[in-house]
């Protein structure tokens, strides 16, 4: 048996695969060469290719439609991007090149979709849903959005949040309403904390939205936190909403949306198996099936993906600085920033991405760990999905060792907090932004640089005692 990097990657995965592939023993991500990156920006570095954006989109638009189309599904498909997975101007920018809508979960959402309309981003027909529990501040600024006649839809997470609407918005406006699904079985809660239970929408409906001739109950919304998977749990609670839509329908003709949450996953492992065509087919058809037999019209279908859009735009970049041997069986390679800082899902919920040497594949491998930079216990990544063990090519001198998590765009800024202070004050990696024209090639540019010292001096007060 071989022992090579490369070899062992090949005895284990189809490879190459979308997104990666090897020439000259050095790793290209989408096409793009990383070494020659490394080399005119240095690590540690974080880099979005913003074309695999849109790419995303597209593949999604292209599965439900096609289902629509062979199941002879009577309603339409809507993208939604939600915003929460990454706020990024960039991001939102790139998303809405494909015609989609935005989904929004808290008050500063807000402005961001005022500046991106007062810079011709989105046109007040951009539908914007708004979900999550809403704030004071949340409720006015939607409202203003409202009277300024965006086509804006607030989501009720609670029978309260109409009163919020009834006193401040003018004009007629749409409304969903969010279901409080329950929580997987393995979960320490039994039902979500947020959107409004089964049993009470009806009557809510009857008594509170319906006299008001100033709104619709236009959607159902329901999130599954696990995503959307083929499995028992999934299946049943969208049985659950489609029982609450059914009955709402009965007494609510104007309904006619479901907002399937949960996203789709992305692809966190080489060995990554999912099939997205499948699922859409499958959900179209459940919800076809249902409402033929309870002789009620079909819903538009509407999904929130955020991860499925911007995950795997993204990646990290590190030097591996050193090389320890701490005991017989553990060894260390420690890299030049920190993986509790840049990369929280990794240690906070286990979350797993794509790990691999930008270079040295010719080189045999060692199990080994990776360490961070901070002081705490818990900066490390030891494993990976398909083998619960970590593998990487041996230093072997020569040039040092880069290494990169891959497909790492959603959440991670959101997270850890991009720009502002860390543990052990280990600075925000620099940020490349990765563009590809329509011949092909690629454009680079600066983001933001590695995050400075003065920057986090003055968030933590320093400049105040200078003034002093």
């Amino acid at each position: 048996m071989k022992n090579t990097y490369l070899d062992l990657i090949q005895q284990t995965f189809y490879f190459p695969q979308d997104g990666f592939e090897v020439k000259n023993n050095y790793l290209y991500f989408h096409g793009i060469p990383l070494k020659q990156l490394i080399e005119e920006y240095e690590t540690p570095m974080r880099i979005t290719y913003l074309p695999k954006i849109s790419e995303n989109i597209q593949r999604a638009k292209k599965y439900f439609n096609d289902a629509i189309r062979k199941l002879n599904y009577p309603g339409n498909y809507n993208y939604c991007y939600c915003t929460k997975s990454s706020h990024f101007a960039h991001v939102l920018v790139e998303a809405l090149k494909n015609d989609i809508y935005l989904e929004t979960s808290s008050a500063f959402d807000i402005d961001i979709i005022e500046r991106l309309y007062l810079n011709k981003m989105l046109n007040k027909d951009t539908l914007i849903v708004c979900n999550g529990f809403k704030t004071k501040i949340y409720t006015q600024r939607i409202s203003k959005l409202a009277n300024l006649d965006f086509n804006i839809m607030p989501v009720l997470d609670n029978m309260e949040e109409l009163e919020a609407y009834e006193n401040t918005i003018i004009y007629d406006c749409d409304l969903g309403i969010r279901i409080a699904s329950e929580e997987q079985p393995e979960f320490q809660l039994y039902t979500s904390r947020l959107g409004i239970r089964y049993k009470e929408i009806k009557d809510f409906y009857l008594n509170k939205i319906k006299p008001n001739p100033k709104f619709k109950l236009k959607m159902l919304h329901f999130f599954i936190n696990s995503g959307i998977k083929d499995n028992i749990y999934y299946w049943n609670e969208l049985s659950k909403l489609l029982k609450v839509y059914v009955e709402l329908k009965r007494v609510c003709p104007e309904l006619d949306s479901l907002n399937i949450g949960g996203g789709w996953p992305f692809r966190s492992s080489l060995g990554f198996e999912y099939d997205y065509a499948y699922m859409a087919e499958e959900i179209l058809n459940k919800i076809k099936q249902t409402c033929e037999e309870e002789n009620v019209s079909c819903p538009n279908i509407f999904t929130e993906f955020g991860s499925f859009t911007v995950a795997e735009s993204g990646a990290f970049i590190f030097s591996v600085l050193a090389e320890k041997h701490q005991n017989d069986s553990e060894r260390w390679y420690m890299i030049d920033n920190s993986l509790m800082t840049t990369m929280p899902d990794s240690w906070g919920i286990n979350s797993k991405f794509i790990l691999l040497p930008i270079n040295k594949w010719g080189n045999e491998v060692q199990r080994i760990n990776i360490g961070g930079l901070t002081c705490d216990q818990m900066d490390y990544y030891n494993s990976e999905a398909h083998t619960n063990e970590l593998y990487l090519p041996l230093i072997n001198g020569g040039e040092p060792l880069y290494i990169g998590f891959f497909h790492t765009g959603a959440y991670q800024e959101s997270i850890s907090g991009y720009g502002g202070t860390k543990h052990c004050l280990i600075p925000s990696p620099k940020h490349i932004l990765i563009q590809k024209d329509e011949s092909g090639n690629l454009s680079y540019e600066v983001f933001a640089d590695e995050q400075r010292v003065d920057s986090m001096l003055t968030v933590l007060g320093y400049d105040k005692l200078d003034e002093d």
